[in-house]
């Protein structure tokens, strides 16, 4: 599909995280040959969903970050695989530093001095996992509005009576982090996806009323974010749930949500670098670099023990000049954009925003003598640049954010993308806009489906080179490229890989397919994932089980069964794990 660019170049970068896929690990078991990035989601590399998130929101500077063993694969895919080929140009980088391995955490990956190096300025950290139909621009935009500053004048700059913001963002004090959090519950719910519990703070009134499909009535400041095991941990251990009365005193309106996830998705300044670099202890960044700046910025004392007041510096320290009064007309005048608009508020009645009392958000803080004063707060004063989250909640018909790190979610957010109308149906109806997600046709060959075969062309989705012999029935399914479905098996809601063989008379429910596997004649599998390469013998009947291969059986469990490991060659075995 074209890939025109929403908006012009924001000026971040990029960097994508390719980890190893444990949670996947039927399919990742060699992340050396098949990482995790290479996941195939609705017959699309799993990386090429990030990619394509950031090239339409105008980022052009991304990095994948993987381990070493595994960059060869993703520089394979990059250049033969036809999905990843038709994204615009440039390509992205893939980086591989030498320290990095696929137990690194996610925040030391930022202290490696190799991604160090690279970043420049501010950017965004992605998941190569992730699924996300809602446009980075409107992120990036209500990211900007509330804390890079635009001038000082287009959002709430003041926090306890200081200016945390001043023109062109950092001028005065430091912009604060955007985060995603995406709701898990609902019609496309997936049973076990992990979730966080979060603390919220109300969302800040504006000064003028937002467009109608503005992000900015859902983006919250964060309290407070832990996953949600961890709260039952905390719990089962005290038999309650702590609240620090700071908190209560800072902020006596707190929203508490647990059925939330992270998608992991993250607009930073470029101080967090240093900010993660000055905390050796952080190993992720989810749980210590967003979860401990989250309670920074009201638990006392907690910013110095980070080391926040040493990164954040003050203005004096960045050999910023300090305005003196009187040096711009701007400067010297009180600015009050609530007196300027018609839209939403009452011309010259700010104060109707909060019940009558005078609110001077956008006017800057002036001496008794009527100059400026800007001087720096002192460090108990100062306050710590908040970090922000935008709360998704789309309901049935809203934009999709998933991540996709569990072999149940990958079956629902493939089968979800199969039911996305393609490109050629939607010219022949006249519809002028399509998912980004969209392919060009459901069925990319249609000439090899028999005529006497039974395809929902609605639901499902069908690469090049598919076979399918006569009295098959496929509902509800995506299949992979090069496949070959034989006479009478019957499908329904499966996901099967590149170059999978389905035997005669098979029946598969809900299964999950690895590349280049086959199923045995009249075998009858519900529920189950299949190895890459992995043969399921003929009339196998199973529920809930993976099929996979384990090398490196070590000899006393196979002589126990009668045999050793020099009359095994490879000393392979076939498991079924429940």
């Amino acid at each position: 599909m074209p890939h025109a660019h929403a908006m012009p170049s924001p000026g971040f970068q990029a960097l994508i995280l390719c980890g190893p896929g444990i949670s996947l690990n039927t399919f990742t078991s060699s992340p050396d040959e098949f990482p995790k990035a290479l996941v195939p989601v609705a017959n699309r590399a799993m990386v090429w969903y990030p990619l394509d998130w950031c090239y339409r929101m105008g980022i052009t500077s991304i990095h994948l970050i993987t381990p070493g063993s595994s960059a060869p694969a993703l520089e394979r895919a990059l250049s033969t695989d036809p999905h990843l080929t038709s994204l615009p140009l440039p390509s992205p980088d893939i980086l591989a530093p030498k320290d990095l391995s696929q137990n690194t955490g996610t925040a030391e990956i930022l202290r490696l001095p190799e991604v160090q190096a690279v970043i420049k300025g501010d950017f965004v950290i992605l998941p190569c996992d992730l699924i996300c139909e809602l446009g980075g621009e409107s992120l990036a935009e209500s990211w900007m509005i509330r804390e890079a500053g635009l001038g000082g004048e287009t959002g709430p700059q003041m926090k306890f009576g200081q200016l945390t913001n001043g023109l062109g963002g950092e001028t005065i004090g430091r912009r604060g982090g955007l985060g995603v959090w995406y709701q898990t519950k609902g019609d496309e719910a997936v049973k076990g996806e992990e979730t966080d519990f979060i603390a919220l703070l109300p969302p800040e009134p504006p000064i003028v009323t937002p467009p109608r499909n503005s992000l900015l009535p859902h983006v919250h400041q964060l309290a407070y974010s832990i996953p949600t095991d961890t709260l039952n941990d905390i719990t089962d251990e005290k038999k309650a749930f702590p609240v620090r009365c700071s908190l209560l005193r800072r902020h006596g309106h707190v929203k508490m949500r647990a059925s939330y996830r992270n998608a992991h998705i993250y607009f930073f300044p470029h101080w967090v670098m240093e900010f993660v670099k000055r905390n050796p202890k952080f190993d992720s960044i989810s749980e210590d670099v967003v979860g401990w700046w989250s309670k920074a910025t009201w638990q006392r004392g907690l910013d110095a023990k980070l080391g926040l007041p040493e990164v954040l510096g003050t203005a004096e320290d960045r050999n910023i000049a300090q305005p003196t009064g009187g040096q711009t007309v701007l400067q010297n005048e009180s600015i009050n954009l609530s007196s300027m608009t018609s839209t939403g508020l009452q011309a010259g009645n700010p104060g109707a925003l909060n019940g009558g009392s005078k609110m001077s958000v956008a006017s800057r803080p002036h001496s008794q003598e009527g100059s400026m004063n800007w001087s720096t707060p002192s460090k108990q004063e100062r306050a710590v640049p908040p970090i922000l989250a935008y709360v998704h909640n789309p309901g049935s018909s809203g934009p999709m954010i998933r991540r996709v790190d569990t072999g149940p979610l990958l079956l629902s957010v493939s089968l979800r993308l199969a039911k996305v109308e393609a490109l050629e149906d939607a010219s022949t109806t006249g519809q002028t806009m399509t998912s980004a997600f969209a392919h060009k046709k459901k069925i990319a060959s249609p000439g090899d489906v028999a005529g006497r075969s039974t395809v929902t062309k609605a639901d499902c989705l069908l690469d090049e080179n598919v076979t399918v012999e006569e009295k098959s029935v496929i509902k509800e399914c995506v299949i992979g490229a090069n496949c070959q479905i034989e006479k009478g098996a019957r499908l329904t809601r499966c996901l099967l890989m590149e170059g999978v063989v389905v035997g005669e008379r098979c029946q598969l429910n809900g299964c999950i397919l690895g590349k280049r596997s086959k199923i045995g004649r009249e075998a009858v599998l519900r529920d189950c994932e299949v190895q890459g390469g992995y043969q399921v013998p003929e009339r196998a009947d199973a529920k809930n089980e993976k099929f996979m291969v384990f090398e490196g059986l070590d000899d006393v469990g196979m002589e126990e069964e009668g045999s050793s490991a020099d009359d095994t060659p490879g000393a392979a075995m076939d498991m079924r794990n429940s």
